[in-house]
Order: C-alpha cells, then structure tokens, then sequence
C-alpha cells in the first residue's frame, strides 16, 4: 500500500484538526448516529488517543465504541479523479460511514486502510462518521482477557463485592490507548494508476542492481526513473518489471542514510518513492548488513506521549531520533505493534535501523505463571478454539500480510519480528508460528530476517523459535524480575541460559531488559527503584554479553516511561525508561552513551578477538 503523496497526478486533503466526538451510550448504532450530526458532542483532537484528552474517567476508561464525526467537501476539480479515504491507524476496529452510508470496516488498530468513496459523495459538505471500537478479547491483536465481568469477591472474605461492570482487561503491559491516534487523509490518483511498487536491490562491488515490479490498474506504459538526492536522473527502464544498474551505487547505511528518488510512471499518474539501497542477510551467527557484521544498540520504545497517548506525534518523532543519535543508538524495535509511517519515512531518513513489529503481544493465556480454565479443565493458548483456546490465527496472518505490504520498501526495516513474549515453548505453538513465518517469507520481496521475540521459559529446548526464527531475540531480566536486588547470583544465573542460546550457532540479541527506575530516587548503595541501581543492573548484564561471540545486539527496555494500566506493580505507568515521559535522561543514560560512542556498529565483536 502506498503512503499517499502529492505529485503532479496526485492530490491530498488532510483531515486533522477538531472532530467531534460521543462515547457510545450503547444505542448509537440502534439510534443511527452516523446519520446526521452528533448530539451532545464534545471537542476531540484527531489525530490522537482520546482517553487523555478529557480528565474524566468516563473517556480515560471507556469501554466500547466511540464515535467520531467532521466534514469535508471535495474541490470541483478532483471529481473526475478516483477519490480515495485513507486510515492510517483506528484501534482497535472501525466503521466508516460518508452521509450516513458504511463505505468500509476494519479490524487492527495500527495499520492504514482506506475506501474509494466517489459514489458516496456530494457536492457541497458531506457528514465522515467514524465509529471506534477498543475492546480486546481473545480474537485481538494484542489480546484482552476474556473475563470481563460477573461478580467479583474480596479476597479471602468471602463477601461478595457485586457485579464488576465490564472493561478491558489487557493482557500485555501498556496502556490501551485508542481512537483515531493516525491522520485521516482524502487523496486522488488518476483512473489509470499505479497500485503498488516493490523494490529490492543486490549489490555486486560498486554496482547496485535494483528489482522493480509495478502494480497497475488501467491502460498504460510503465516507466520507472531513479534520480539521485538532488533529483539528477541517472537511469531509467520501461515495463512493469525490469532491473536498473546503478553505478556507483550510494548505500544506505546505519546512521548514514543516501536515499534514491524513484520516479514511477504510468499513464498520467506518476508516483515519487524515496527508496535506500542496502542489503541484510544472516549468515552464520552474524548479522549483516551491507556484508558486514551489524552490532544493534537501542531500544524497545513505545508510541506513547501525553497527552496524545498512542497518537501521532511528530515533534517527539523527531526528539527521539535525536537522543538516539546524542547516544550513539542505532535501532529500535517497533514494540508492540507498526509504528506510524511517518516515523518509519523519518527512520530512512536518518539512517535507524528498525526491527519491525506486528501487535501481536499478549498470545500467552498462561502468563506470568497465572491460569486460564474452561469447565474446570485448564485452558492452553492453542488448545482448539472451542476449548476455549486463542482465536487470532486468521486476523494474524492478515496483519502479518498488511504490514509486509505497508513497509517492504522502508531500508530501515530489518527483520520481521512475528510476535512478542508468546507461548512459544507451548503445546500447539511451532503449528500456530510456522504459517505465519512462511506468509512472512513469502509476502517480503526482500526476504528479510524473521523472529519472535521470546519471554524466558522454563525449558529453553521446546522453545519454537528454535526451529522457525533467523535471529533469537530475548526479552530477559535478570536482576529484576529474577534475583532482583541479587546481581551477582543474577550474573550466574544468566549466564548459564546465554551459554545455552550461545551455542545454537545463529545470532541473538536481546530486545528487552531492564529495570524499574523512578527519576529522582538515590541511595549511597544501589537499591532497587534507584538510578544507582540501574546503571549497576546494565553494567553487569554486558559484562555477560560481551563475552559472547553470538551475541549481536542489546536493546534496552524501554527508551521512555510509558503509561500502563493500574496495578500494585506499576507507579503512574511503568518506569523502565531511560528517559521520562518528558524525554529527561536518568543516569543510565550518561552511562550508555558512553558505552555505546565507544562500540563500532560494524564488527563489534571482531574488533574485541
């Protein structure tokens, strides 16, 4: 799918700004809302999430559909073109009505869909009603607890406290931010146009060859010109799928990005990608990237900012690339769900390399050790459906498909990561993970690297990504969440597992480790909570790895504090940040940006033998 642009064919409405907006009250489907303007409407701001926006419990946390309403009107001269209604992010699913008539639906909360909407408008202003749903069950990506309701009892009193209203119950650590949190967008294209483009390129020496296939709809010649930054023309091709020689060939590079424009023209419609030249490939236990030895240093981030929660942010885009840099980080994982196309087109252009994340998180029902039971029988994540087991198959193989198609042709991308902290060590799940694998392998024109990243399990043999991932990406915490305040026994402790995960011969990383650090706690000795404490905990956990040859890559849990749901184990929201919310630096991060100035991006681990 295209990110819309403006080109000399193309034209582009943005439809951010003030909607109104209406909690359902459970009627407004029963009382067609969508058909004329909203009664007792507040202000909302799209894009961005709603729950913070209002300082009332009643939007912070709503369960349910919610419904959006704005209007446009459509200039005279873009009516002869195909007129499209783009969606960059709605969560978790939605309905879209023009003047009162559904025009599409969808299911995922943090990937675009879009609609061509020529018949259902009018001249003059027409009434966009968009409908939000932010329920989270067992068929969701992430995935909510099923158990939402009924009658609660105090513990251990026996009394019984009444019926618990239902809410979302999610089952991953972060707030459930939701509404239209991307920009809703009208564009145009040509009735002849360009569908997609896929790229890929190899590089022989100083020659880059780049792979190009055309999608079209329409009569029409396809001709596809790469210009250089300043927009030179350097060579060209006709047809729908050719390969172009570039001589001399600018690579894109970690933390030094060269993007080509590639020009693409069908027809009257022309299309304008801006488009890195590298190459990716396991080999062995290393990880290369332009055929050398890459060494990952970042983090794990959220999309997470207040008030906007999970909406987009672009002037905090663009400071967090910035401390990136002020740290000498290289990458950052998309957790837990696609980022937003505006950072993924930021990260080209600034040379961050990206693992690139779908939303499944929360595939485990027996997480953190808890139990899920169907007629008094336990209940197994991949356990038939009709058991009681998970039910996200079918939509996740949909979302694996829909981001592949969105970001196949960002450089930034390096590897797939399938999901994160899934069941998989459990029964059913290499059966649940291979297809998506094999959807994933099939569906990139690069071939990319693909993983799951994986919690710690009590077996690290039956762990399934063993068989299926390229590149073992750990989620681990020894220090806190194993031997917490005990880092020498948690030393001991991981490096008997990282010897195990050592000596598989592929490489691995890790993607999440960390430690609960509130700003602004000291202590003479380093306690846990304190900024004493974490730059101990960090200090240790790479005096392992950096013993380990195999090991290719450290990212941080978590770039930035982020809000979470309530609970005894979080404070305002979870504090494993490097940085507040706000963007301040703790400690640690002095002490990272030491540590990671000093570490090459290529050849780390040669360069120390």
């Amino acid at each position: 799918m295209l990110y819309p642009v403006v080109t000399e064919s193309r034209a582009l409405i943005d439809l951010s700004g003030i909607w109104a907006f209406r909690l359902d009250n459970g009627e407004g489907f029963e009382e067609k809302w969508y058909e004329r303007p909203l009664v007792d409407a507040v202000t909302m701001a799209v894009p961005a999430s709603y729950n913070d926006l209002k300082d009332d419990k009643a939007y912070r946390d709503h369960y349910g559909w919610v419904f959006y309403q704005t209007t446009f009107r459509i200039p005279v001269f873009m009516k002869q073109e195909r007129i499209l209604l783009r969606l960059e992010a709605v969560t978790h699913t939605a309905k879209v009505y023009i003047n009162g008539i559904e025009v599409c639906q969808h299911k995922g909360g943090f990937l675009p869909f879009e609609a061509e909407i020529n018949r259902h408008i009018k001249t003059g202003e027409n009434l966009l009603t968009i409908a939000a749903d932010n329920r989270i069950d067992h068929s969701t990506l992430p995935v909510g607890s099923e158990n939402l309701g009924g009658v609660m009892m105090i513990g251990g009193t026996g009394k019984n406290c009444g019926t618990v209203r239902p809410q979302n119950r999610p089952n991953f650590d972060f707030f459930n931010y939701c509404g239209i949190t991307r920009p809703v967008k009208i564009y145009t294209t040509p009735q002849a146009y360009i569908k997609d483009i896929s790229l890929k390129a190899s590089v022989e020496g100083t020659l880059g060859i780049l792979h190009y296939e055309v999608e079209t709809c329409g009569e029409g010649e396809v001709r596809v010109e790469v210009c250089d930054r300043e927009g030179r023309s350097l060579t060209s091709a006709t047809g729908a799928c050719q390969g172009l020689i570039l001589e001399n060939v600018k690579l894109w590079q970690p933390l030094n990005a060269y993007l080509y424009k590639i020009k693409v023209t069908f027809a009257e419609d022309i299309y304008i990608l801006p488009y890195g030249v590298r190459t990716v490939k396991v080999e062995g236990a290393k990880f290369l990237i332009n055929g050398q030895p890459f060494y990952f240093k970042g983090y794990g981030k959220h999309e997470d900012t207040f008030p906007a929660g999970r909406g987009l942010n672009i002037p905090m885009n663009v400071k967090d690339v910035s401390l990136l840099k002020w740290q000498g980080a290289n990458s950052f994982r998309t957790s837990h769900y696609p980022y937003s196309e505006d950072m993924m087109r930021l990260c080209d252009e600034e040379g961050i390399v990206v693992i690139d994340e779908t939303p499944a998180v929360g595939i485990h029902l027996n997480f953190g050790g808890g139990a899920n039971f169907k007629n008094g029988r336990k209940v197994n994540t991949f356990d038939p459906v009709e058991d009681g087991g998970i039910r996200t198959l079918e939509h996740h193989k949909e979302t694996v498909r829909e981001l592949i198609l969105r970001d196949k042709n960002y450089a930034c991308v390096v590897m797939w990561s399938i999901a994160n902290e899934a069941d998989s060590a459990g029964p059913g799940a290499y059966e649940y993970f291979k297809p998506l694998f094999d959807i994933a392998r099939a569906s990139d024109p690069q071939k990319r690297p693909c993983t799951i990243v994986g919690m710690q399990v009590e077996d690290n043999t039956k762990d399934c990504t063993l068989k299926l991932s390229d590149v073992y990406c750990l989620n681990r915490y020894y220090g806190w969440y194993v031997m917490g305040g005990d880092l020498e026994t948690a030393e001991k402790l991981m490096r008997e597992e990282l010897e195990f995960w050592n000596s598989q011969g592929k490489p691995f990383m890790f993607t999440e480790y960390g430690a609960d650090t509130v700003s602004g706690f000291h202590d003479t000795m380093p306690v846990m909570f304190t900024e004493e404490y974490q730059v101990e905990y960090y200090k240790m956990n790479h005096k392992v790895v950096d013993e380990l040859p195999n090991f290719i890559g450290e990212q941080v849990w978590n770039f930035a504090d982020f809000a979470t749901s309530q609970g005894i184990m979080r404070v305002q929201g979870n504090k494993k940040g490097i940085f507040t919310r706000e963007r301040r630096p703790k400690m640690v991060a002095h002490y990272l940006r030491e540590r990671w100035r000093s570490i090459p991006d290529f050849n780390y681990k040669g360069s120390r033998q």
